[in-house]
């Protein structure tokens, strides 16, 4: 019986998620499996993948193949790193503690490695909804601005002229009393 360690589809259209799973070849993708050991979530950026190592080691020791999606991801995660130490420690080219500090160590540049891509992602998204805001701040006070001028310009035209202060007139009353005065 040939074991393969494959995905098996779920969730809805257009929003798959995915299990990991250890089936026969033979069985149909979404059907029967003989152990799931973990999910992948590619919707997220990066892609969520959550499986047990341990048991994913396992069954590549005892001979499962991996699908081509798989194979990347147990890389991804170290899994085949760790097969191959394994195998120089069963062939004595390597002690069982080298090996695993040289997993240990990769695993701890790995992790910072994601942790980086993570918090430069969650940086330049914050970046850019500020730049956005600004962007968004700017055209507000610009169509405030526009709207003062504009009231302002509606105002001058409809407002009388200004009376005069006492003791000084203006044009028209001036004429108003110039024409009293000649007519009588």
């Amino acid at each position: 019986m040939a074991v393969k360690i494959r995905l098996a589809r779920r969730g809805r259209k257009k929003a798959a998620q995915f299990d990991i799973v250890v089936a026969d070849s033979r069985s149909p993708r979404d059907g029967r499996f003989i152990e799931k050991i973990g999910t992948y979530n590619p919707q997220t950026n990066p892609a969520t993948i959550n499986f047990d190592g341990d048991k994913a080691f396992d069954w590549i020791m005892k001979g499962a193949q991996p699908t081509d999606t798989v194979r990347a991801m147990l890389s991804y995660r170290g899994v085949l790193y760790r097969k191959h130490l394994q195998l120089g420690v069963i062939k004595g080219a390597i002690s069982q503690d080298v090996a695993d500090q040289r997993f240990t160590d990769w695993k701890e540049q790995k992790d910072a490695k994601i942790e980086g891509k993570r918090t430069s992602l969650g940086t330049a998204k914050e970046e850019a909804r500020q730049q956005r805001l600004a962007a968004e701040t700017k055209v507000n006070e610009a169509r405030a601005e526009a709207q003062r001028a504009k009231q302002a310009a509606l105002e001058a035209a409809n407002a009388p002229a200004a009376p005069a202060a006492e003791g000084e007139t203006t044009d028209a009353e001036a004429s108003a009393e110039t024409t009293e005065e000649a007519g009588a």
